[in-house]
């Protein structure tokens, strides 16, 4: 079975404007009540919220979704695939850049600003994690230049071989499906992933992400001295926001992995545990000393 799900933007709103009555949403899409509710078990679309009776509610975005799923189906897919690029759609309409997509559903995270060797150093720990305890992860990256990307090739080539599915994103001549499990995702010159660094480990059992944004005007400055704006977490609901995010673009180039990716990143996870919360709490400390907002024995002097 292929379960298939959206993001909801700002995940601490997600129940606002759920006010539609299954009635009234088949009304609007031509949906048989009946279809509406063998669509959401079989498939898990639409997802709809519940009023304090237990009655299913609906957002105007659900009759949307929903409007596009019966626009594909009547161009002559499969409802399967019809869903598949509906969902597949909507991620790309949360915007270009993971970042700001990131940032915009879960406003509650911090933005550290680390130069690139911390945040350097933050990756290359989320990929030991990640290589050593996920089980068939989706990971996904965005390397800015090709050369960072080629630096770093043998490393994602080992990676990717404990992977469900690979993606990385650069200033590829073109987008290609490669032998193997890495697509390479070919980032436009206009595009705001070109000012992006992002690393997603979206597994079960060992969930991660970083994402950062690079300042501007540091064209003067050595590579190792440039400075970004970061956000990280191992939160799995916020590593799956991110996957979702990156997964939107990469379908917009490669719509052969649209269906692997949509069923992969369905479902909603659990919210991360408070033992968790702790540990990235000590973890936020860490990177505040790192980056110098924090000193020893209180204030800076």
């Amino acid at each position: 079975m292929v379960v298939f799900s959206v993001t909801r933007s700002g995940t601490a709103n997600a129940g606002a404007g759920a006010l539609l009555s299954i009635s009234e949403v088949s009304r609007r899409t031509g949906i048989p009540v009946v279809g509406l509710r063998n669509w959401e078990q079989r498939y898990g679309l639409p997802r709809p919220q519940r009023s304090p009776s237990g009655q299913r509610r609906y957002r105007e975005a659900d009759c949307d979704l929903l409007l596009e799923v019966v626009r594909r189906r009547d161009s002559g897919l499969s409802l399967s695939a019809a869903m598949a690029q509906a969902v597949a759609s909507a991620g790309r309409a949360t915007g270009q850049s993971i970042f700001a997509g990131v940032r915009r559903q879960h406003p509650d995270l911090r933005v550290h600003v680390l130069d690139k060797k911390v945040l350097l150093a933050v990756t290359r720990a989320i990929e030991d994690e990640c290589g050593a305890r996920a089980q068939r992860p989706v990971l996904l990256g965005s390397f800015q230049r090709q050369r960072f990307y080629q630096a770093s090739a043998a490393r994602w080539s080992d990676l990717a071989r404990a992977a469900d599915l690979t993606v990385v994103f650069a200033d590829f001549g073109q987008s290609r499906l490669r032998p193997g499990p890495i697509v390479e995702i070919a980032v436009p010159e206009d595009s705001p992933l070109r000012r992006e660094w992002a690393l997603v480990c979206d597994a079960d059992d060992a969930p991660a992400c970083v994402t950062a944004w690079e300042r501007p005007g540091q064209d003067q400055r050595r590579d190792q001295d440039r400075v970004f704006e970061v956000l990280w977490s191992v939160d799995p609901q916020v590593v799956r926001s991110a996957a979702r995010i990156g997964a939107g673009l990469a379908t917009a180039a490669v719509p052969e992995i649209t269906e692997r990716l949509s069923g992969r990143l369905s479902e909603e996870p659990s919210p991360g545990s408070a033992d968790l919360r702790r540990a990235g709490g000590v973890i936020e400390r860490t990177l505040d000393y790192l980056s110098g907002t924090s000193r020893p024995g209180g204030p800076d002097r």
